[in-house]
């Protein structure tokens, strides 16, 4: 004969079944602390109710609560101070200040480990209140052990999306072109030194330095030269990320902040243990310094849409070509989370201000680039050497990789010619100084084209690659107007 199973017992049974089932599919902690929370209140009768998650570390990582007063935090330090041991604890709420009559807590434990407290408290009955029994005490503490287990599960999985995605951010960052410096002039040597000196530390560094002048290069060599090199090295461009996504793509997003939108893991937590490289930092909204600052002093991070608190440790280096000081002034960013970028400043100067790194950066792109472009040993004519030593290069060493690299492609054996540098040069031909022989170049490539073109300048200026009030502005320098 077989007895029928009470309708309460059933429903206790069906929910111990359910998150069975979910050890075996990925859930979300927050999901998860969230469910579990209702569950245990709903089939034990309880007014009220906590789920408290935490960390290897004994914080308090994600909650989810029904109708509970007090700070969740306070509540897991007063009752792990008042009891220690691992099993379900009924007590007066007056015990840890808890304006309850009675309240029943069960550590869930994984692998010797308290990983979440789930709490209820003051039990109804038809009569009005009464008492949580053993057998309540002996279905919570089912769920906990379950939801422990569950939740270690979904930590795992999510630690190894993490690895994923940093090796994957990493693997990028390899095939890109590892840190190398050209210098030869005390300008340049000095910020390199700098750099070598502070990279060991664990310091915020702020790069000063116009566009183009290698500012991702020596965050690069920062990493490189740290304890964290093993680590994920992650650049972002907050200038090139628009504002409404830009807080996802730094703090992560959780699932269902919008419809379709899926869980993703942002550039603080890829970093995590490495290096997270801020490039044009001063392009940050106020709302998302003060978030960014948090981060910083608490070494805690929210998604967008979370609720629980992330441990992240990184090592931040900032940089911009903004400045920063006349922002402060206006009020366009914060003074406190400027100190905290600027322990130490580090600037990198324009090409214009290390002109001797000219001929050292040429030459090392042409071996580098020739070999790239199948080109074999290359070399620069002497009037390809000038237009090099004259160009302006407001890009700085970036445009002047891009120069030598377009100059090469023109080139149509093992010299680069003028013609060949001043076709590359396109527009930014009339940024060259003008002086001795060098104006003689350019004066006789312009006009030899000019009359292969039959005079017409339209044509002339399109065959130079330079618009036509440059050209009419040179031809109106030689009086060949």
């Amino acid at each position: 004969m077989s007895w029928p199973v009470p309708t309460w017992r059933q429903a206790q049974l069906e929910a111990i079944l359910e998150l069975s089932l979910a050890l075996g599919g990925p859930r979300e902690e927050n999901e998860l602390v969230e469910e579990l929370v209702n569950r245990a209140v709903g089939l034990l009768d309880a007014r009220r109710g906590l789920v408290v998650a935490l960390t290897p570390e004994g914080l308090v990582s994600s909650w989810a609560a029904v109708q509970w007063q007090g700070q969740p935090q306070e509540f897991f330090r007063a009752f792990r101070s008042r009891f220690a041991e691992d099993a379900v604890q009924v007590f007066p709420g007056a015990e840890l200040g808890l304006p309850y009559r009675q309240v029943m807590v069960a550590p869930g434990s994984w692998q010797g480990q308290w990983v979440l407290l789930v709490a209820v408290a003051d039990r109804e009955t038809r009569e009005g209140e009464g008492d949580f029994t053993s057998d309540d005490a002996t279905f919570l503490r089912s769920l906990s052990l379950l939801a422990a287990s569950a939740l270690a599960s979904s930590r795992a999985l999510e630690t190894e999306k993490r690895k994923r995605q940093a090796l994957e951010e990493e693997n990028r960052s390899l095939r890109e072109e590892l840190p190398d410096f050209v210098a030869e002039s005390p300008a340049m040597l000095r910020a390199l030194e700098l750099a070598r000196r502070v990279a060991p530390l664990e310091v915020s560094v702020l790069v000063r330095g116009e566009s183009g002048t290698g500012k991702e290069k020596v965050a690069r060599l920062l990493h490189d030269l740290s304890p964290r090199a093993e680590k994920p090295f992650v650049p972002i461009n907050c200038a090139a990320v628009p504002e409404s996504l830009l807080e996802a793509e730094l703090f992560g997003i959780e699932r269902g902040v919008a419809t379709g939108v899926e869980a993703r893991i942002g550039k603080l937590e890829v970093a995590h243990g490495g290096t997270l490289f801020l490039d044009e930092v001063g392009d940050l909204s106020l709302n998302l310094q003060a978030k960014l600052l948090r981060v910083l002093q608490e070494r805690t991070l929210e998604r967008v849409g979370g609720r629980r608190e992330i441990p992240v440790d990184v090592r931040l280096v900032a940089a911009t070509h903004r400045n920063l000081e006349d922002m402060l002034e206006r009020g366009e960013f914060r003074k406190d989370l400027y100190y905290r970028l600027r322990v130490v400043e580090l600037r990198l100067p324009p090409l214009r201000e290390r002109p001797e790194d000219i001929p050292v950066l040429v030459r090392y792109f042409l071996q580098r680039l020739g070999r790239k472009l199948g080109k074999g040993e290359v070399r620069l004519s002497r009037e390809a050497w000038q237009l090099f030593l004259r160009y302006d290069f407001p890009g700085n060493v970036r445009e002047l990789e891009h120069l030598v690299e377009a100059s090469l492609a023109l080139a149509s054996g093992d010299e680069v010619t003028a013609e060949d540098v001043l076709l590359a040069m396109g527009s930014g031909a009339g940024r060259l100084a003008a002086s001795g022989t060098l104006e003689e170049v350019v004066r006789e490539h312009v006009l030899r084209t000019l009359e292969r073109c039959g005079g017409r300048k339209r044509e002339a200026a399109r065959a130079l690659g330079v618009d036509r009030t440059t050209l009419y502005r040179m031809l109106k320098r030689w009086g060949a107007t």
